[in-house]
């Protein structure tokens, strides 16, 4: 397994990583019109090459080598927090995303991501950290739990214009 930073030339399996894993862990819950606006808006081309460019943000990439050939298999992304909470404060970092294809769960790649996410975050020392995770997603819940995240609230999550019920998560400095 190899964790590194995502560049332009990787736009191509991140979206395709975007769409997969989404699709797969939520695609059942929405009208195809919905989910069609949200995959179109959140991780078109323009939407992942503005994230990519911008130094504020990191994609993380983690691929494993098959027959000599790296193959992308999941990524994190972490930036400034944008969560809606009255407790956020300039300079909080989130974890945005954290996608691992469905088939590569389990063994340690999902934990390398988010520490490799949380040591990116907390390089010019400690802040609070946040993240979003949908209400029914416990397995979700508990992992991030380990890293030391509690509930501190809720949001509404977008997906078309459908409504999620999010759990919004901290983790103090």
């Amino acid at each position: 397994m190899i964790i590194r930073p995502a560049t332009r030339e990787d736009l191509p399996a991140l979206r395709a990583l975007s769409i997969e894993t989404f699709c797969q862990t939520f695609a059942r819950l929405y009208t195809p019109e919905d989910l069609e606006a949200f995959l179109a808006e959140t991780y078109s081309e323009a939407a992942l090459t503005a994230l990519l460019d911008d130094p504020a943000h990191r994609f993380l990439l983690c691929e494993e080598e098959d027959d000599g050939a790296a193959t992308a298999v999941g990524y994190v992304l972490a930036g400034p927090c944008d969560l809606e909470h009255e407790d956020v404060r300039p300079g909080d970092g989130e974890v945005k995303r954290l996608y691992l294809r469905r088939t590569h769960q389990g063994g340690g790649r999902g934990a390398a991501l988010m520490d490799a996410a949380m040591q990116w975050l907390l390089a010019d020392g400690p802040r609070v950290l946040w993240l979003g995770v949908w209400e029914d997603n416990v397995g979700a819940q508990r992992f991030y739990q380990r890293f030391g995240f509690t509930q501190a609230g809720e949001h509404v999550f977008l997906v078309g214009a459908h409504e999620d019920r999010d759990l919004v998560y901290r983790r103090p400095a």
